[in-house]
């Protein structure tokens, strides 16, 4: 998938951050330099601006509970879009995410959440999340959340994600890659590229969750 989709998903990406964002201010990747939010310092985000409160985003986990980025107010909530049988972009974000976890230790892993959203309602059964999120030291670490195809298509729609299976290799979706950094007050302010690196996450968290 990486070989067939990765430009679809670059192409893709970019589109969605300027149609979500309005215009993107800075994308400090790579040697640009970090960016700045209100005086502090995120490492290697893009910023969104103007900012603008988080779109809605209440889904079903794969245990069946509700949960709903409102009740996640004065944390940093870090939110992506995965599926369970991506072979390689999916399994590498989850990673530097625990990864990410493990770096800021207990008390600023406190503050902060992490929401996948599925963009396979076919595939991503509750086995199947079950079976992901412990293959990756996730369980309990990540609220994942399903739902039918018409639940998962509003959200995407409003946090600007594309979802495309393959046509030649449906087995494969082509997707947003991308993790949104929303702070403490529900704003959706910093966009985090597939490649982040996981000490920007934890480095970036307690910023996210003072604002």
């Amino acid at each position: 998938m990486r070989k067939n989709g990765l430009n679809f998903r670059v192409l893709l990406s970019l589109l969605v951050l300027v149609l979500v964002a309005g215009a993107v201010a800075v994308l400090a990747i790579g040697g640009n330099g970090p960016a700045k939010a209100h005086g502090d310092q995120l490492d290697a985000a893009g910023i969104l601006k103007p900012e603008r409160p988080a779109p809605p985003l209440a889904l079903h986990n794969y245990l069946g509970r509700p949960v709903n980025i409102a009740n996640y107010r004065g944390k940093a909530v870090l939110v992506t879009f995965l599926y369970t049988s991506c072979p390689d972009i999916c399994p590498l974000i989850t990673s530097d995410l625990r990864v990410a976890l493990n770096l800021m230790g207990r008390q600023v892993a406190s503050k902060v959440q992490i929401i996948a959203v599925s963009v396979d309602p076919k595939g991503d059964t509750p086995q199947a999340v079950a079976a992901f999120l412990a293959r990756h030291g996730m369980t309990g670490r990540m609220q994942y959340l399903i739902g039918s195809a018409h639940e998962l298509a509003r959200v995407w729609k409003a946090w600007g994600v594309g979802s495309e299976r393959q046509a030649q290799q449906p087995q494969f979706i082509n997707h947003t890659a991308i993790v949104y950094g929303i702070t403490g007050s529900g704003k959706r302010l910093a966009v985090y590229a597939d490649s982040f690196e996981p000490s920007a996450i934890a480095h970036d968290v307690p910023i996210l969750a003072a604002d």
